[in-house]
């Protein structure tokens, strides 16, 4: 009789930076049988039932100021650690990788209590609270970027890089289905998964100068934009989301950006040259840490959106697509601090824990 099977319980949940590392990661084990844990009605309930077991617990984060609601998210907090333990023990799992976020509390608990090992991926420059106090029960941290080290040095900690959709590692890319001319500068706006609207606002007010310039916009709202569809012009195309994004990192001359790790892996792994946004009410200012690497590498500028008008964004755009030796060089120290085999190598920490 063939060997059973590794059994992996994945706890991933909520937004796209979380859930698409764990999801690039658990296409690099096929051989295990993966299950996921996540909350009802966030992202994880669109995109992980198609292919792994879902499970959901009805968890949240706690809020800063203390009250009859700190009760009960504790009492909700205590049940899921219930819920996980009894789901591992019953279920056989050998152990446990999480993303972060509120979901890794009562996963890692969960695993510990019952001597699972358990690897973290903190896809961040600065490590988020939960991951911080977790570490040191970890049996490893995975780092998408080398100096959050410093902040956990009670954790064994390794730098894997955070792992990309399946769609940025083809060789062959889909053609964009936008009629953009090949030979004409193409900036791209992201906001991120949860939309920009203060940036959104930023680029309407500077895309006339741009457009006047011969430039060619695609910009993506995200979807809780009221003023998405203000900006009419035959070569500006405003879109909530956009399925083939590594292709249009890759067509791109440009982009404007907010700094999340998952959105910063992309366009390292595309060689895109940024300008970057980050997002000021980031738990930590997490974004702005993230930015300060792409900075340093110089694969990026960099604004805080509290000094930075739509004069002065409008002419650092032009200077940078009239300089394409500059564009050129950003790109590649993009790509040098790029890690296009982070999938593999979080798939190797799997394999050293839990085998």
């Amino acid at each position: 009789m063939a060997n059973a099977p590794t059994k992996l319980l994945i706890a991933a949940s909520g937004t796209g930076g979380h859930l698409f590392p764990a999801i690039a990661l658990a296409e690099q084990l096929p051989d295990y049988q993966i299950e996921w844990l996540g909350v009802p009605n966030r992202l994880e309930t669109q995109l992980v039932p198609k292919q792994y077991p879902l499970h959901t617990i009805a968890v949240e984060g706690f809020q800063e100021r203390l009250g009859l609601g700190t009760v009960q998210i504790l009492a909700k907090f205590m049940r899921s650690i219930v819920q996980v333990r009894r789901l591992l023990k019953q279920g056989k799992f050998q152990g446990v990788f999480t993303t972060g976020g509120y979901i890794a509390a009562p996963a890692v608990i969960a695993a510990r209590s019952l001597s699972l090992p358990v690897l973290f991926h903190e896809a961040n420059a600065i490590p988020g609270k939960v991951t911080r106090f977790f570490s040191p029960w970890c049996s490893a941290i995975a780092l998408g970027f080398e100096p959050a080290s410093q902040y956990l040095t009670r954790a064994k900690t390794s730098y894997t890089g955070t792992p990309v959709r399946a769609q940025f590692q083809v060789n062959e890319l889909p053609p964009l289905e936008l009629p953009i001319p090949k030979d004409v500068p193409l900036i791209v706006v992201v906001g991120g998964s949860q939309g920009a609207v203060a940036v959104n606002q930023l680029v309407r007010q500077c895309a006339s100068a741009w457009l006047n310039a011969g430039v060619w916009i695609v910009h993506l709202t995200g979807d809780n934009d009221p003023d998405a569809d203000s900006l009419k012009h035959p070569q500006y195309f405003t879109l909530p989301f956009y399925d083939n994004m590594a292709g249009l990192l890759q067509r791109a001359n440009l982009a404007i950006s907010r700094a999340g790790a998952g959105t910063l892996t992309e366009l390292a792994i595309t060689q895109t040259p940024a300008i970057l946004i980050p997002y000021p009410y980031a738990a930590e200012d997490h974004q702005a840490y993230n930015a300060a690497v792409f900075k340093a590498a110089g694969a990026a500028l960099v604004f805080r959106q509290d000094q930075l008008t739509s004069e002065l964004l409008a002419s650092k755009v032009l200077s940078l697509l009239q300089s394409p030796e500059q564009l050129k060089q950003m790109g590649e120290d993009a790509d040098a601090i790029a890690v296009p085999d982070s999938a593999e190598r979080l798939a190797n920490l799997v394999r050293q824990l839990v085998e």
